[in-house]
């Protein structure tokens, strides 16, 4: 589970911002939204608010970079790190930019930094609890010789040849962790880590990203229960009453290999596997619906938009239920009705057992509704004059601002709590220039 995330000169981040999953110490919900591990109260769901271009998605794309860079490492050490640093300031764009990612896994307690830039990882530390800190290794790269060393911690014994075996496979733009995967040596600790950023930390699922394949590929390899997703689509009140999936082989169209290999760069065994086979396997997705007693499909592609973004939505919440992962979801509310959105988030906490979801939003009708969430659990994302994104939670706000009679949503709404659009006026003079 994740404990806090912290990001510094990432993006529309300028100075260090945490976003927290320790909760506060209020039992308001607590069986709800709190799960206890290794003696911390952790917090299942951090939703963050604020306007366009605050810098709510840039939270998400901070903790999706991190993942990114320890489980697909560069093959190339030329090849620059693809994030921008905070480019409305002249200093920022030559200053490092820092994460800290602090999470439990295997009821271990873990805390992993990292300093780079866009040529290579500068520093890079892990550390454990058992129960005092414990340093497994820092790494610092030589930048002049593009060459890292990698110390490990006085409790920790391990053989030069791993050790160097490990060297040789971190690049100076690659974690140590990155090297590790690329390794066949086995460290428990290392395993530990690479296997939470692998397992329980799920890509970003942005606004427009299709979730469609996906889903049905875990439906097919039964990694989720179609009657599961079914049963989810149900209760939220889209009349479906079966997933139909069908597969068909079709002859490979004229021109597709050689765009493969020359445009997209396929994997070589791909191609060939292709060239051999000569034909192509495409999956055909079509939802069941029972009217008045008689059943239609119809495909999926004819689905609204909001059918089609539940039906995404119900796996996830399937794998969130069964499984132990975190997602980060931006923009929750996309495509779907408010109460819908509401349902799914309750949905979410009554029934997921050592999941978290990160997700940003627009959606302030929550706030109208303190039977449903717990002010820790709320975050905002804010620019200040440095047009720099700050991140704040509720909680942060003391009784002069919100008292417990206080209604939430109308503070919100004329600004008090911040994360607002500071609009102007609607008239809009148009320029007559020649």
């Amino acid at each position: 589970m994740i404990i806090n995330f912290s990001v510094q000169n990432f993006g529309s981040i300028k100075d260090r911002q945490t976003l927290s999953f320790e909760a506060d110490k209020s039992a308001h919900l607590e069986n709800q939204y709190i799960i206890t591990n290794n003696g911390l109260r952790l917090l299942k769901l951090a939703l963050i608010y604020g306007a366009n271009a605050s810098g709510k998605t840039s939270i998400l794309k901070a903790i999706d970079f991190v993942r990114d860079l320890i489980l697909e490492p560069e093959e190339r050490k030329t090849t620059l790190l693809k994030f921008n640093p905070f480019l409305f300031d002249h200093s920022t764009p030559t200053q490092s930019t820092f994460f800290s990612i602090e999470f439990i896994q295997n009821n271990i307690r873990y805390l992993y930094d990292i300093e780079l830039n866009t040529k290579a990882i500068l520093r890079e530390e892990l550390y454990f609890y058992n129960p005092s800190k414990t340093k497994v290794f820092t790494r610092v790269t030589d930048t002049e010789k593009q060459y890292s060393e990698i110390k490990f911690g006085s409790k920790f014994s391990i053989e030069k040849s791993n050790k160097k075996v490990l060297e040789s496979n971190t690049l100076w733009n690659n974690t140590v962790l990155g090297g590790y995967l690329k390794t066949n040596i086995e460290i428990k600790e290392l395993k530990d880590v690479t296997d939470w950023f692998g397992n329980y930390l799920a890509p970003i699922v942005l606004s427009d990203t299709d979730l469609e394949d996906y889903i049905t590929s875990k439906i097919e390899s039964a990694s989720i229960s179609k009657s599961d997703i079914v049963r989810i689509l149900k209760k939220a009140d889209f009349n479906i009453s079966d997933i139909i999936i069908n597969k068909e082989e079709k002859e490979i169209p004229e021109g597709l290999i050689d765009f493969l290999e020359t445009q997209l760069k396929a994997p070589e065994e791909k191609i060939n596997e292709l060239k051999n086979k000569r034909k192509i396997t495409t999956t055909n997705l079509e939802l069941e619906h029972t009217v008045n007693n008689q059943k239609y499909t119809l495909s999926f592609r004819l689905e609204s938009q909001g059918t089609q973004r539940y039906y995404g939505f119900s796996g996830l919440l399937a794998l969130l239920i069964q499984d132990s992962m975190a997602i980060p979801i931006d923009e929750l509310e996309s495509s779907l009705h408010p109460d819908l959105f509401i349902h799914f988030l309750l949905s979410f906490l009554l029934n997921v057992k050592t999941s978290q979801l990160i997700a940003t939003t627009h959606n302030r009708e929550i706030l109208n509704n303190k039977d449903i969430f717990r002010n820790d659990a709320i975050w905002f994302t804010n620019k200040n004059e440095d047009c720099a994104t700050e991140l704040y939670s509720l909680a942060d706000f003391d009784t002069s601002v919100i008292r417990d009679t206080s209604n939430i949503y109308n503070a919100y709404k004329i600004g008090k709590l911040g994360g607002v659009p500071n609009l102007g006026d609607y008239y809009i003079d148009l320029s007559n220039e020649e």
